[in-house]
């Protein structure tokens, strides 16, 4: 059975996906029949989002890793500078190392007490060993851009993306970060896609990649056994961002007074340091010592005094609040629809949000069975992320995670690197400018030379667009000079870039 109208097969792959795989060689046709269909049943494969691999590590274990191996850095350091104190000075005119004339039949040749002094150069360098952050980072990369390639359900991974950019942490804070951001997305990102928004809220918050990006870890009440003896207060970047970001929306009825009450109710939200630790470093623990005591008003409620569950009902409170429910169905409408959403469709969304308690699944479903997000037209650009991997899969390209990494940074969207806790933007206007666009020609290009010798461009063509193609598109690949120009001209067309 063929679709009455091909683009729906293609907006189903595109908008809700990362694009077809052309080794499939029937993604379209396969789904042409129920394209909505295709895209709903996705929602009962929740598990297909989990990630698990022998190499990668749970956040705890690899931040006692990152710990140890500093550890070893910091001893290696003491013994050169040690052994650069103690070590005897050895000169030429002294005594014991008389200069001898170099031999007249190898004048290049040193004298003899000195070439004893020098060590013997191996045959061949032996490159440096990878630093173990270094190594924990290539395999959380490795595993991610795998799953991102392969997954047949593409709209799983494409809210794994939209919620990692919602809370979004950076590797600008340094090797804590390098080590734990990749497992923080697969601990407490994708097993609560389809679940509670609450769940993924609380274990986002106590993930320590989190409160080490916004130094929660730092933030001691004032009032506290530890803030007295130490005379240290407060960090409110943590409640800042919760309130801002990650819930109510900066219009969304908070005040200072509300950002400074939350920074109390979660102090003593930390982590075991390793160091104390070696079994348990590197794991969520609340810490009562630092916990400013009392009662806490926070948006005109009263949270009584309490430990961890004083902030965890804050929390919840928090994730069910109507305004955390407007603002994740602008941004959910503005990822999966246009920059500027329909607002009955941010109204649907919101009100599925407030009815469900924050059901992630219920408020998906509400998404792709609005006519809103099937009528709209492919107005949103792909970021440099998804165009990479759609281009991947369009290929059946083996994951070589250095080079997308490399062309993540080219074309301004490095892995788990945003510009700050907000994310990388989601507007067409922050990834359609002509210098953009100039780095993603030279990206399709440089795939295109890449691509195996064997593909056939105008079969990719079909496979990924199909019957959807516009007849420039269609003329442009067919006319290409080469394979790798085809290719080229594939990946920046319209059909391709937007979705």
């Amino acid at each position: 059975m063929v679709a009455k109208d091909p683009a729906q097969a293609l907006l189903a792959l595109n908008r809700f996906g990362l694009g077809a795989k052309a080794a499939t060689g029937g993604d379209l046709a396969r789904i042409a029949a129920d394209p909505r269909g295709y895209v709903r049943s996705q929602l009962s494969h929740g598990d297909a989002v989990l990630i698990t691999a022998p190499d990668l590590m749970t956040s705890d274990a690899a931040f006692r890793a990152h710990r140890g191996a500093e550890e070893m850095r910091r001893r290696e350091r003491e013994r050169k500078l040690q052994v650069s104190v103690t070590a005897p000075m050895v000169s030429a005119d002294s005594p014991a190392a008389p200069a001898a004339a170099p031999s007249a039949a190898d004048p290049a040749k040193p004298p003899a007490r000195l070439a004893s002094l020098e060590p013997a150069k191996p045959a061949a360098a032996k490159p440096p060993e990878p630093q173990v952050e270094q190594t924990i980072f290539r395999a959380e990369a490795e595993a991610r851009f795998r799953q991102l390639t392969a997954s047949d359900t593409g709209l799983l991974e494409r809210l794994v993306l939209f919620w990692s950019n919602h809370f979004a942490l950076s590797l600008a804070k340094g090797q804590p970060l390098r080590v734990t951001i990749g497992a923080c997305e697969r601990e407490a990102i994708r097993p609560h896609v389809l679940g509670k928004f609450a769940d993924m809220l609380r274990a986002v918050e106590q993930h320590p990649a989190m409160l080490i990006y916004l130094d929660n870890q730092q933030s001691i009440g004032p009032n506290s056994r530890a803030g007295q003896n130490n005379h240290r207060g407060l960090n409110e970047n943590l409640a800042r961002e919760i309130l801002e970001l990650h819930t109510l929306g900066v219009d969304g009825g908070y005040s200072q007074s509300d950002v400074t009450s939350l920074a109390r109710i979660i102090t003593g939200w930390t982590f075991v340091q390793p160091d104390d630790d070696a079994l348990y470093g590197g794991r969520f623990t609340f810490a009562p010592v630092r916990h400013e005591p009392g009662d806490h008003r926070l948006l005109d409620k009263v949270y009584d005094e309490g430990g961890l569950e004083q902030g965890e009902a804050a929390l919840t409170d928090l994730a069910h609040h109507p305004s955390t429910a407007h603002h994740i169905a602008v941004k959910l409408s503005r990822h999966f629809v246009a920059d500027e959403p329909p607002p009955v469709l941010v109204e649907r969304l919101a009100k599925t949000f407030v009815d469900t308690q924050g059901d992630l699944a219920a408020v998906t479903a509400a998404l792709i069975e609005s006519k809103e997000a099937w009528e709209s037209g492919a107005s949103k650009m792909r970021t440099p992320q998804e165009f990479v991997i759609a281009a991947y899969r369009a290929t059946s390209r083996t994951v070589d995670a250095p080079q997308i990494i490399g062309i993540l940074n080219a074309l301004g969207q490095p892995l788990w690197y945003p510009p700050g806790p907000n994310g990388f933007p989601d507007t067409v206007a922050a990834w359609a400018s002509p210098e953009g666009m100039r780095a993603r020609l030279d990206v399709a290009a440089q795939l295109g030379r890449q691509a195996s010798p064997t593909i056939n461009p105008n079969e990719v063509l079909d496979a990924v667009v199909g019957a959807a193609a516009s007849s420039d598109t269609r003329s442009a690949v067919e006319r290409a000079e080469s394979r790798p120009q085809g290719l080229a001209l594939l990946f920046m067309s319209p059909e391709f870039q937007r979705r």
